[in-house]
């Protein structure tokens, strides 16, 4: 697959969320196999962009290429300024973000909210292609209300407008992650498009991959909440469309290797304070499920420091290996109801 002129090494991409997706989180499910990964959405709000929090979001540096950097907000003009800031700064691909359904974003009628107002959807799309020299790519959903589905004027717009690539999740603002993703808007806007579409929501298994793929004829797919202490999904996904076989789960062992160097990694890049806070939602993540998880997670929440919640990973998985667990019980029923779906 190809966005502009770069060529992805497989239609597996990386969903960019907000609070998820840094560059440690996108660095590693690209050596998990991810073939393309979009940052988080970053505020077009210029006196915003010297913010701590924004210019974490922008630190590419070292990144496997192609870089795409998502922009959020409602001007034509801030998001054009923007874009240009984010190719200045190394983006490679520019992401408009008209999915995002979070409260906050959508009462400054950003993200999904901007489905609402087509005009202003054609207007953005117009000033940001026109800014940069890139490919622009387009992430949104199926509309805004359920019933008052617009994508298929919003899709045609887009590509009419030099839209590169369109990611669509098959949600509505209105159901926000509720319900189940519906794919057959999907499937129409692929036959009625020329550029790439990209299928996004609730693919969390191989199996569901190949589904979606087949179904939609969508030429890649977008996984985000899947690969969240999962980062491997994408490795037992490739494998899976390619051999039609399902590779092995991680062993304890070997999550606790890419739990504890994710950790390394975002000790590094956050430094001390953040970095100690922002892993804790990934060490919950990595452990759900596992035998005393919730007791671990309990006493791990109290920690304040790198040093001693490194040390307190270690000593768990430590134990479970000790012990012998494998896979919780839990576990074993997850991998059950994925394998009769």
């Amino acid at each position: 697959m190809y966005i502009g002129p770069y060529q992805l090494s497989n239609n597996l991409i990386v969903a960019p969320m907000a609070g998820v997706t840094d560059r440690p989180f996108r660095t590693l499910c690209k050596y998990f196999g991810a073939g393309h990964a979009v940052s988080e959405m970053m505020t077009s709000d210029k006196t915003l962009r010297m913010s701590k929090k924004s210019l974490y979001r922008a630190n590419f540096d070292g990144e496997l290429a192609p870089i795409s950097a998502q922009i959020a907000g409602s001007d034509p003009h801030d998001l054009a300024e923007a874009a240009r800031y984010q190719v200045a700064n190394g983006a490679q691909i520019v992401d408009i973000n008209m999915g995002c359904p979070a409260k906050k974003v959508c009462n400054k009628l950003a993200g999904s909210a901007l489905l609402k107002n087509e005009d202003l959807v054609a207007r953005i799309l117009d000033a940001v292609v026109a800014a940069v020299d890139v490919p622009v790519t387009l992430k949104t959903r199926l509309g805004y209300l359920n019933g008052h589905e617009n994508i298929l004027r919003v899709a045609k717009r887009a590509e009419d407008a030099g839209i590169a690539a369109l990611a669509l999740h098959g949600r509505t603002r209105e159901d926000m992650y509720l319900n189940t993703a519906r794919y057959s808007l999907i499937k129409e806007v692929k036959e009625m498009l020329n550029i790439p579409v990209i299928a996004n929501g609730d693919i969390d298994s191989p199996e569901k991959a190949k589904y979606v793929l087949d179904y939609t004829g969508a030429d890649a797919i977008m996984i985000g909440r899947a690969a969240q202490g999962r980062p491997w999904i994408f490795r037992e996904i490739a494998h899976y469309l390619e051999t039609g076989e399902h590779l092995a789960a991680p062993s304890i062992a070997e999550v606790k290797d890419v739990l504890l160097g994710h950790l390394s990694e975002l000790y590094e890049f956050y430094g001390e304070y953040s970095g100690c806070r922002i892993s804790r939602k990934h060490i919950a993540w990595y452990t759900k499920g596992l035998r005393s998880s919730n007791e671990f997670r309990q006493n791990m929440y109290q920690v304040e420091n790198t040093a001693d919640q490194y040390k307190v990973v270690e000593n768990y998985f430590n134990g479970l290996l000790e012990h012998g667990h494998i896979m919780s019980d839990v576990q074993v029923d997850q991998v059950n109801l994925l394998e009769t779906k």
